[in-house]
């Protein structure tokens, strides 16, 4: 009896593992987070090691400098502070400007394969042709694309590296297409793929618009963040001036600004923000012979 139900229990375990590891939609492994935003950036050379070291360094320059021009210790710790976060910023603004770029030249590279399979063009051949053929924003990663496939001869491989490359969620998307569609075959690859064309293009304007009349939010915020900081810097040139703030309640007063500052703007960019697509993948396993 013993051995009967531990045989039950055995099986019952093994459907479950495989139920859980079968085809599915899975999403990205976690990385950390530099990681991910060195990719989602389009900088595969950068390593989060960098980063971190530009961070360094741009907070002790900042701060040594802040330290020479207005002689108060509290305003250079918090001007290093603030320079920390500058390279982080500034990938997040290329992101966002890839991520942008990339949304709307996916309708013409989907146009394109849709006009390269009608020609008679196999679905690797047309994917493949992109990297002469297709927006200038993705040809670079079509290259890539293209030179390891040939060197693999995997299709399926060849889109996990493109997959791995674009770190997008709309390449996500197509790719994720692409895979099913190379993998069930059939007539009406074409009107699929104009179908996913006009789904991607309409969804880059609409997000284009909503960006557009967004805008003058995230300005806003950044001006009535920046003016009581450009007022301290002006008030910094008078001795009186440095001397009050050179006190300890001088001290609590800038913190407490900051700390208001920053919470302040990151509420309105809260408020004002775009729900972010999560990349979900649609992962297919190829089975060898």
């Amino acid at each position: 009896m013993g051995a009967v139900l531990g045989l039950c229990v055995g099986i019952g375990a093994l459907l479950v593992f495989l139920a859980v590891t079968g085809n599915r939609p899975v999403r990205v492994a976690n990385e950390s987070y530099m990681s991910n935003l060195v990719k989602s950036a389009g900088l595969p050379n950068v390593t989060s090691r960098s980063v971190y070291s530009t961070m360094a360094i741009a907070a002790l320059v900042t701060g040594s400098l802040a330290l020479i021009i207005t002689s108060i210790p509290i305003v250079a710790v918090m001007a290093a502070i603030g320079a920390t976060f500058v390279p982080i910023f500034s990938l997040h603004r290329r992101a966002k400007a890839r991520s942008k770029a990339l949304r709307t030249s996916w309708p013409d590279a989907v146009d394109s394969l849709a006009s390269s399979v009608r020609a008679g063009m196999s679905l690797p051949e047309a994917v493949a042709d992109l990297a002469k053929n297709g927006p200038a924003s993705l040809r670079h990663a079509f290259v890539h694309f293209s030179n390891y496939y040939r060197s693999t001869g995997s299709f399926g491989q060849a889109l996990n590296a493109l997959q791995k490359r674009l770190g997008d969620p709309v390449a996500d998307r197509v790719i994720s297409a692409l895979r099913i569609a190379h993998e069930v075959g059939g007539t009406d690859l074409g009107q699929v793929l104009r179908t996913l064309s006009a789904l991607l293009r309409t969804d880059a304007i609409t997000r284009g618009d909503i960006e557009a009349r967004q805008s003058w939010t995230i300005s806003a915020a950044r001006m009535s963040i920046a003016a009581p900081w450009l007022t301290l810097a002006m008030l910094c040139t008078r001795p009186d001036a440095v001397a009050a703030f050179r006190t300890g309640l001088g001290a609590v007063v800038l913190v407490g600004a900051a700390v208001i500052s920053l919470v302040a703007y990151r509420i309105m960019l809260r408020i004002g923000s775009l729900p972010t697509e999560s990349r979900v993948v649609l992962e297919v396993r190829e089975v060898s012979a």
